[in-house]
This record gives structure tokens, C-alpha cells and sequence, in this order.
């Protein structure tokens, strides 16, 4: 499974993206749980955030949803924030 997050916005404007691969790792299974549950309760459209908020691209396996500051669940600020530390 390929995940994907690309963030913009904030008060710098200064947009990051990170990816992670899970095939053959370990912790796969994790992974997948983790992106479910992420992906399970957003839209599909870009939602409204606050001034100066992150808004974040999250894409698996070929299917994009949005988020933003401070409307993101639990699943998604632990997904992002895990494929932005650990993705390249």
C-alpha cells in the first residue's frame, strides 16, 4: 500500500509531502488499519480550515481525500503526522 500526504498552507505557506510504502514492511497491517479508519470519515472535497491552518492532501492507494486544521479525526492527525515524520 502506497500512502501519501501533502500538506499546505499554515502560517508560512510552506507545503510539505511524504510517502510511505508499506510492502514487505513489518507493520503493514498496522498501516492499513490506520488508513482505513483515516479515510473512512472524510470527504471527498476540500474542506474549509481556519486562517493560517494546515490543510492536508492524504492519498492511498489511488484514493484522495482532504482534511484541514482543526476539523482533522484522531485516525488522520495519526496518519499524517506518521507519513510525514517517517515518509521520504
Amino acid at each position: 500500500m502506497r500512502i501519501q500526504v501533502r500538506r499546505t498552507g499554515g502560517f508560512a505557506g510552506i507545503e510539505r509531502q511524504a510517502e510511505v510504502d508499506t510492502s514487505g514492511r513489518a507493520d503493514a497491517q498496522e498501516w492499513r488499519t490506520l488508513a482505513d479508519r483515516a479515510l473512512a470519515a472524510a470527504p471527498d472535497a476540500p474542506l474549509a480550515g481556519v486562517p493560517d491552518g494546515f490543510h492536508y492532501e492524504i492519498m492511498v492507494d489511488g484514493r484522495t481525500v482532504h482534511a484541514a486544521d482543526p476539523r482533522l479525526t484522531e485516525a488522520q492527525r495519526e496518519l499524517v503526522s506518521r507519513v510525514l515524520k517517517e515518509g521520504a
